[in-house]
């Protein structure tokens, strides 16, 4: 991350979806759409960069006609800008299974990435024939959220994150959004300097450390805005919009 105030020339935009580039209803705002539009006609390269798996993400990508690159399940995924898949890092389906009996067992609600579909509250007959993802508890309980933390803390070799305040989740180990950016940038022949991310929950705090100018959205969580370089508007605000005008364009 610069340690300037001043943003480096911006040759990428990395954005986060849920609570950076959608609103509260879940849709673009116009003034988004408008913006990414600019960047694109200057050249600067758009992608999106989300917890989401791209069976949700992917008709957002393609409303805004982005035909880059998209980043999926937090770095678990990369696919190119015909669709094609460049890497897959999955995650043990025993220890799936373990995070799965975590969840029955402190009576949390739950959701299950597989490279098929995402499971909510339930789980596939045979955990160990699928492909998995990522794994995520939704709790609002403060002192079980933070005992399963340290569960999962305690078992290791897992990379455990946050994209609201009452959920965790978790990937493998060393997979993030940070390190799917980085990939990207080696294809694109772009350094992480020229790269602006933007983001609002923990899963993106690689990522903005990891750009040379990151962004936090104006209802990110405290220790976002924290780490980032600067902070824009809300995602209700546009703040999108804002951010790539203010220091992209």
């Amino acid at each position: 991350m610069s340690q300037s105030n001043i943003a480096p020339q911006i040759k990428l935009i990395a954005l986060d979806m849920d609570g950076t580039l959608l609103n509260s209803r879940g849709e673009i705002p116009d003034e988004n759409r408008k913006a990414i539009r600019e960047a694109k006609e200057k050249g600067i390269e758009v992608i999106l960069s989300t917890g989401r798996s791209r069976l949700t993400a992917g008709d957002h990508a393609d409303s805004l006609e982005l035909n880059s690159y998209l980043i999926t399940v937090n770095g678990s995924e990369i696919f190119g800008p015909g669709g094609e898949l460049i890497t897959r890092t999955p995650v043990d389906s025993k220890v799936m299974e373990w995070m799965w009996n975590l969840s029955q067992s402190h009576k949390t609600k739950f959701w299950a990435t597989s490279c098929e579909q995402v499971w909510m509250n339930e789980m596939p007959e045979n955990i160990h024939d699928h492909e998995w993802l990522k794994f995520g508890f939704d709790i609002s309980d403060d002192e079980i959220r933070e005992l399963i933390h340290k569960e999962l803390r305690t078992k290791g070799d897992l990379e455990i994150t946050n994209s609201s305040l009452t959920n965790i989740e978790v990937n493998a180990l060393g997979i993030n959004k940070a390190r799917g950016i980085q990939k990207v940038t080696e294809i694109l022949g772009i350094s992480m300097e020229n790269v602006m991310a933007m983001g609002d929950s923990l899963n993106d705090i690689a990522m903005i450390e990891e750009s040379g100018w990151g962004v936090a959205m104006g209802n990110a969580q405290d220790i976002v805005k924290e780490t980032a370089n600067a902070v824009t508007g809300t995602n209700d605000d546009a703040g999108v919009a804002k951010a790539i005008r203010k220091w992209a364009l």
